[in-house]
């Protein structure tokens, strides 16, 4: 593969690909420019000269364009030194690729203040045989720069044809990977907007070295932006693929050298073929999607009335039912969307399922993983070797930090629920009514993000049980009297209250917990018992008391 031509202004921790044209040590071997001198700034030959331009006027600048060589003859340097110092800096910082002067007709030579400074820049200064004209030398590098641009182009073309035909032929990610690759000699992938690999090909084992990925595989899209940046042994060029305004991922491609200007275009055209077969996969994985989560829900809910052909069904998508499994619910944390703003849930929705399907098919590739709309419903398979729940703690923990990487790219927190183990495929629905009232439960208890196992909540998966809302809220008030009112010096007391239980009414321990002073605390204490009765010496008026402010936690009564 080709090599991108160097930015002569020093390394930089993002290098973006060169432009189409020709770096400038190739245009000063061009004939007419034989016998030209490199007067300062050597170490800026590799920028890319893409047009040229002629000065021979004191105010240039406003009309000169980035990565263009300015020839003159040196009538406009006839200045202070101080006065083409600030000229150098000003072409320099405009882009530009070179100044070339013809010397001894006007001016004779630069002064060493200019020529260091070009030096300390990078800035190539050229000085050009007094006997060629201008109109040569941009005839023929003019015409050098064209002949390269047609060549990128034709190249460009070809892997394109190439590339759709992949497509067209119902080829997917993976074999435009294998096909680009093939073009540019290297390993390429295919991510997801935050960064999970959809498709690789080549010699894809020492990638993770490159320090592009986090420890769960995920490139790490927020810290790579796209361009050619370099990393431990090579280099990587990544190229956004979008259709529609929607960014559907990324492309990058690894090599020993930079990618030059033809095999970065080329890229970002493949990039354009790779969000055709993004969205054709979209299509149809939206129809296979439903019509899988639509068969799912109907087990899961027990309107199925044939276990066995729902599980012989079952089998023909790929899936093992049978099996003892735990059923996970993962449901995306709600969020507040800016008044007038329109809400983006089926997109996050989308990519959040994608997520778990990808993290989930590497694990267990016979595990059923549906989106239902607002919740990723995933029945795992028991860890092998037992465990009980721990085992699936820790399994489903895997997952879980799997799917959230290390976090950014516009990722959501979610809450997460797990189930008993079914035995047995009648025992889904169950199991999956356990997983949402863990959800559920969770968030309520310890806020988004929360992770709750169904055998796990204690007293409050009991509660949860409990349908009749009115029944639950008339044992609140009975218990709790004028103290459940929703008022801030009501809710101050009930977190006294509910400190005093947990430390067995243990003065000195709870009045240490709430940073109170003792005899605060015991002033508290006799207003309590005004209000619910004597619960520092009634062990079944605790009880009471306790589940009564489980219901508000968990009801939010």
């Amino acid at each position: 593969m080709g090599r991108i031509a160097k930015d002569g202004r020093g390394p930089s921790a993002n290098l973006t690909a060169s432009p189409v044209g020709l770096p400038l040590r190739d245009v000063l071997e061009a004939s007419t420019l034989t016998g030209a001198r490199v007067l300062a700034g050597e170490g800026g030959l590799d920028r890319v000269v893409q047009r040229l331009n002629v000065m021979e006027v004191p105010d240039i600048l406003p009309w000169v364009k980035p990565h263009e060589l300015l020839l003159t003859t040196g009538y406009p340097l006839q200045h202070s030194t101080i006065a083409l110092l600030d000229l150098v800096r000003e072409l320099d910082e405009r882009g530009l690729a070179a100044l070339a002067v013809k010397l001894h007709r006007y001016l004779d030579e630069l002064p060493a203040e200019v020529l260091a400074e070009a030096d300390r820049r990078n800035f190539p200064i050229i000085e050009v045989a007094e006997s060629v004209g201008f109109d040569d030398i941009l005839n023929e590098v003019l015409s050098a720069l064209l002949h390269r641009q047609a060549s990128v182009l034709a190249r460009s073309d070809e892997v394109h044809r190439a590339l759709v035909s992949v497509v067209l032929e119902g080829g997917g990610l993976d074999d435009l990977a294998a096909e680009l690759t093939r073009i540019l000699g290297g390993p390429v992938i295919v991510t997801t907007p935050d960064g999970r690999v959809n498709a690789r090909a080549g010699d894809v084992e020492d990638l993770q070295k490159t320090g592009c990925f986090d420890p769960t595989g995920r490139f790490r899209v927020d810290d790579e932006p796209t361009g050619v940046r370099p990393h431990d042994g090579g280099f990587h060029t990544t190229v956004p693929i979008v259709a529609g305004r929607i960014d559907h991922g990324r492309i990058v491609a690894f090599s020993d050298t930079p990618l030059d200007a033809a095999d970065v275009y080329s890229l970002e055209r493949a990039a354009t073929v790779a969000a055709l077969a993004v969205t054709k996969q979209l299509a149809i994985d939206a129809v296979e999607g439903k019509y899988r989560a639509d068969f799912l829900r109907d087990l899961l809910t027990g309107r199925v009335e044939d276990v066995p052909a729902a599980v012989a069904h079952a089998r023909t998508l790929g899936w093992d039912v049978e099996r003892p499994l735990v059923a996970v619910v993962a449901e995306l944390d709600p969020v507040t969307t800016p008044v007038g703003a329109a809400p983006e849930l089926r997109p996050v929705q989308e990519r959040f399922a994608t997520a778990w399907q990808s993290v989930v098919r590497w694990r267990d590739p016979r595990a059923p993983v549906v989106n239902f709309n607002q919740e990723v419903v995933v029945l795992l398979g028991l860890p092998s070797g037992g465990g009980g729940a721990d085992a699936v703690e820790r399994a489903v923990g895997e997952l879980v930090r799997q799917v959230v990487g290390d976090g950014g790219g516009g990722r959501r927190s979610f809450s997460l629920g797990i189930s008993r183990p079914a035995s047995a495929p009648h025992e889904l629905p169950r199991a999956y009514e356990q997983a949402r009232k863990a959800v559920r439960i969770g968030r309520r208890l310890h806020g988004d993000g929360a992770r709750a196992s169904f055998d796990r909540l204690g007293v409050h998966r009991l509660l949860s049980l409990i349908p009749d809302t009115s029944e639950l809220r008339g044992f609140v008030e009975e218990v709790l009297g004028e103290l459940a009112a929703d008022t801030p010096e009501n809710a101050d007391l009930r977190r006294t209250l509910a400190v005093l239980l947990e430390t067995n009414c243990t003065v000195a321990e709870a009045a240490r917990r709430l940073h109170f002073h003792y005899n605060t605390l015991r002033y508290r204490i006799t207003k309590l018992e005004k209000l619910v009765g004597p619960f520092t010496d009634d062990a079944a008026l605790r009880l009471d008391l306790a589940l009564a402010l489980r219901v508000l936690e968990i009801r939010g009564l």
